[in-house]
């Protein structure tokens, strides 16, 4: 069988129907192959770091593999962030990559570029091929190591001499996959188990703190039995938001130097925290003591190169988050003392007016408006702080963020991976700012293009928002340079080009009423936000 062809097999009898792609000369014989396929659909992308960003989108509303397909040169290298993207937050990929020939490899000929090595620091794994007869052993392995342990993006390069070549039956004839050096750990450490039990137990103030990993490992139910059964509160980490429903009376909120203050009041009198599937990165702790000598810390990570890496853990438990916590659960008394952190004090929202048009009332009436299993996804400035404080998460819903890098761009074209995986039925919300849109703002063509109802929300100040925060906090408020925006396009415009349906608000009245239109008739909408250019994300 010629190598492209197999390719296309692979995908299909791994269950792949939804790839994302932009081509080129490299993956011409690829490209080829997948014209031919009947299962598999192909979505084009405007550029090749939303190739990226929409298979993420589609991977965690999947909750599988998202898989992509780049050409060589600058085709791979504008992958990069979208890879670097996914590598920081767990996100199983399998990236497909033309590369030139192989004659011509070294010899910097036309669209030749390293990606093996540009990508190392950001994939899980990356494959080189050399021969065609090592795609099957190598496609089957992608997959495998894109989705167990911890995920994260793999990276296949395939010269385009090689996707014509033809690939030996014997080659094909595959027995038990053994990959040496890696078998990830499934089950916590008996023991460790048991030690973590223990100072839950006998703690008066425990608490959980809990990550994206808990997403990851489908371990939401979980991890709600487990509170539910042991009274402990949880906060969580932003890419924590959604682990445990936010209407939850144990919910207090999320940490960090953007969070709440119930949360942060929690950690500082928690003397047990149990941490899970969470890096614990300098956003998540800013402001906070977590090595207090007074408290006792339990880090749950599937990684063991995470566990103690940012804290001095004193019980490292490495596994599966969803089979901790259900072992946790089986031997953990049911609560039946007070709950220790009613006494908590509450954030003061008093100074905001239920008539001002801000990102808290505007967050208020989204909540009101969008359904029980909305996906949220948001770009990253003010918008994603305002999102991540004040727009909750319960029922169904889920939120995605670009919470480890940090890009900007992030939210469209993973609204549109979601989009696709949920189908025209299910509601999917980008929320955004007038900053980050313009990075990925060509999608919008590709949006309408995909059929999906989508709902984009633009906050407008005119300002690249959270460096002007930062410039401020750092320097004081005469010290803005290169924040301002004055030359913004007319944003429901460009909507209206590319099909979207479109509206510019200004007041709370003005939001309802088109929230209220879409959802009479859903179809790809835009709706405008125009607010204060001075507000900061803390305030509220």
């Amino acid at each position: 069988m010629q190598a492209a062809n197999y390719i296309v097999k692979c995908l299909e009898d791994q269950g792949v129907d939804t790839i994302f792609g932009y081509p080129g000369g490299a993956v011409l014989p690829l490209y080829e192959a997948l014209r031919k396929s009947t299962t598999v659909k192909h979505y084009l992308s405007s550029h090749e770091q939303c190739v990226v960003h929409s298979a993420s989108g589609y991977a965690r509303a999947e909750e599988k593999a998202g898989v992509c397909i780049v050409t060589s040169g600058p085709g791979a290298t504008n992958a990069l962030t979208g890879i670097a993207t996914a590598y920081a937050d767990s996100i199983p990929l399998v990236i497909i990559s033309g590369q030139v020939p192989t004659y011509a490899i070294g010899k910097d000929v036309f669209q030749e570029a390293d990606i093996i090595g540009a990508s190392e620091p950001f994939t899980k794994h990356n494959f080189l091929i050399q021969n065609a007869n090592e795609l099957p052993e190598v496609m089957r392995r992608a997959f495998h190591i894109a989705q167990t342990g911890r995920p994260g993006p793999v990276l296949i390069d395939i010269p385009s001499d090689i996707q014509k070549n033809m690939i030996s039956t014997s080659a094909m004839d595959l027995g038990k996959m053994d990959i040496p050096g890696y078998k990830p750990v499934k089950n916590g450490h008996p023991k460790q188990v048991k030690k973590a039990l223990h100072i839950l137990q006998t703690s008066r103030k425990p608490l959980i703190v809990a990550g994206g990993g808990i997403m990851r490992a489908k371990a939401c139910k979980s991890l709600l039995e487990f509170v539910e059964k042991s009274c402990i509160p949880v906060v969580h980490t932003m890419m924590g938001k959604g682990a445990l429903p936010e209407d939850s009376p144990y919910s207090l909120g999320m940490i960090g130097g953007h969070g709440h203050t119930l949360a942060r009041q929690a950690i500082k009198e928690a003397d047990a925290i149990m941490i899970i599937g969470a890096r614990i990165s300098n956003r998540a702790v800013i402001g906070l003591d977590l090595e207090h000598k007074d408290k006792s810390l339990i880090h749950i990570d599937v990684d063991p190169a995470e566990v103690g890496k940012n804290l001095n853990t004193h019980i490292p438990v490495v596994g599966d988050a969803a089979r901790i916590l259900d072992t946790l659960a089986d031997k953990m008394d049911q609560c039946t003392g007070i709950k220790w952190f009613d006494s908590l004090e509450c954030e003061d929202l008093s100074t905001i007016q239920n008539d001002q048009f801000n990102p808290v009332n505007i967050m208020k009436i989204l909540d009101q408006n969008i359904s029980n299993d909305a996906i949220i996804t948001t770009d990253v400035g003010q918008h994603q702080i305002w999102t991540a404080r004040h727009l909750p998460i319960y029922g169904e819903r889920q939120f995605y963020t670009s919470g480890g890098l940090g890009t900007m761009g992030y939210g469209l074209p993973s609204a549109i991976g979601a989009a696709v995986a949920k189908g025209t039925n299910h509601q999917v919300v980008c929320i955004t700012g007038d900053g980050s849109v313009q990075m990925t703002l060509s999608e919008l063509g590709i949006a309408k293009g995909t059929g999906c109802p989508i709902l984009f929300i633009l906050l407008n100040n005119s300002r690249l928002g959270m460096v002007r925060e930062l410039q401020d906090k750092a320097y004081g408020n005469d010290a803005y340079f290169g924040i301002y925006l004055n030359n913004n396009p007319d944003f429901c415009k460009i909507a209206d080009a590319y099909g979207l349906k479109q509206y510019k608000t200004t007041s709370l009245d003005e939001f309802e009423g088109a929230l209220k239109a879409y959802n009479e008739s859903p179809e790809a909408t835009l709706i405008e936000c125009i607010i204060e250019p001075e507000m900061n994300t803390m305030w509220g």
